[in-house]
């Protein structure tokens, strides 16, 4: 049972102290501190556990506020070190009655800290984009040698093992545009029409991007999972304390692989595409050679090159920001997994944003 007393500005504690005692004491003490107590005599206490190391924290924490020292006599030394074991300057100061800011500068302050965050966050991805174009000219210069076992696996895993989803996504994309196309211009008899777009649509904008954005669900989450979890586990302080630089030894050769396999994904997907487009027109009693040759007369070699050029592009964004995210995952249960997340959404954001680049580009080119 606890027992609490105050008298002449020194508090009187006495009991089991556990999270249960602190509880019973909590509102009271803090009062008696905030009204002026700067002691609390201890002596009676036989027991304390983290809950009422707790306490003593909030006590020590308001007397600090208000810019005074708590002292703790008659402890019992085994209960003396244990608290020593907790840090008061490293604690927060007690959330307001009102829970922190409100109105106009809540919302200005949360303005700030968001901004702040997206800056961090920006010189965070600049410096690891200047990181891996050191670590490129170091292995160009045979400074550093690439791995080239991880360089052949990451190829496996991201283009042979995600080779069916971009063959299926390819054709049910092709067929679908294409019927959807076909049924709104049958009513102007222009569904010869139809191979002219699919084709000029997916070579040079659908077959990139949409390649890409199954890369950043599939790839660049799993290169996020990955060193997410040695980050995690420390390994990836093991290399540093070996001399070994994690971007030469895990960055580079899985965005290298990507960027060795991203285009000829893409060619795979636009060839499914055409094929879903042909499965219509052939429907629609149009001769196979007719489809091809209208596919082939509308698009060009600037057409395809600005596709694959995309698709490079495309490819050191999701698995550089896949990496990235790994490498700044926090600890925690939940770190691997925020990461991830992070790394999808960050991807399809930049794959948006400069394939909105590269339309203006290509527009003022005349391309």
């Amino acid at each position: 049972m606890i027992k609490f007393a105050e008298s002449g500005g020194t508090l009187k504690i006495s009991g089991r102290l556990d999270a249960e005692g602190a509880g019973e004491v909590w509102n009271k003490a803090r009062s008696a501190v905030g009204s002026g107590a700067r002691e609390v005599d201890c002596s009676g206490i036989d027991y304390l556990d983290g809950g009422g190391a707790s306490l003593f924290m909030m006590l020590q924490v308001l007397c600090r506020d208000k810019g005074g020292t708590l002292r703790v006599t008659g402890l019992k030394p085994e209960f003396e070190r244990f608290l020593n074991l907790f840090d008061v300057d490293k604690a927060a100061p007690p959330a307001s009655a009102s829970g922190g800011l409100s109105g106009i500068r809540g919302w200005i302050t949360s303005v700030g800290l968001s901004g702040q965050a997206v800056a961090a966050d920006m010189r965070a991805q600049i410096e690891f984009t200047g990181n891996c174009v050191l670590a490129a000219m170091d292995t160009a210069t045979r400074r550093n040698s690439i791995r080239w076992p991880d360089f052949w696996l990451t190829c496996e895993k991201v283009g042979a093992d995600g080779l069916p989803i971009i063959l299926l996504i390819g054709f049910l994309m092709g067929l679908i545009m294409s019927f959807q196309s076909a049924v709104s211009l049958m009513r102007f008899g222009a569904e010869i029409f139809v191979p002219n777009m699919l084709g000029l649509v997916m070579f040079r904008e659908l077959g990139p991007m949409v390649t890409a954005i199954l890369l950043a669900g599939r790839t660049g989450s799993a290169f996020a999972a990955e060193i997410g979890t040695m980050k995690v586990n420390e390994e990836l302080d093991a290399l540093n304390t070996m001399g070994l630089n994690p971007v030469n030894f895990l960055v580079l050769p899985r965005v290298l692989a990507t960027v060795f396999v991203t285009p000829l994904l893409t060619l795979f997907f636009n060839f499914m595409s055409l094929v879903g487009g042909a499965l219509v027109m052939l429907s629609m009693d149009y001769p196979l050679a007719t489809y091809c040759g209208r596919v082939f007369q509308n698009v060009h070699w600037a057409d395809f090159n600005g596709g694959m050029l995309k698709a490079v592009v495309f490819s050191f964004l999701v698995a550089g920001i896949g990496c990235q995210r790994g490498l700044v995952t926090r600890s925690g249960a939940s770190a691997v997994g925020d990461s991830t997340t992070s790394a999808v959404v960050s991807g399809i954001i930049l794959i948006a944003v400069f394939d909105g680049l590269f339309a203006v580009i290509f527009f003022l080119a005349g391309i």
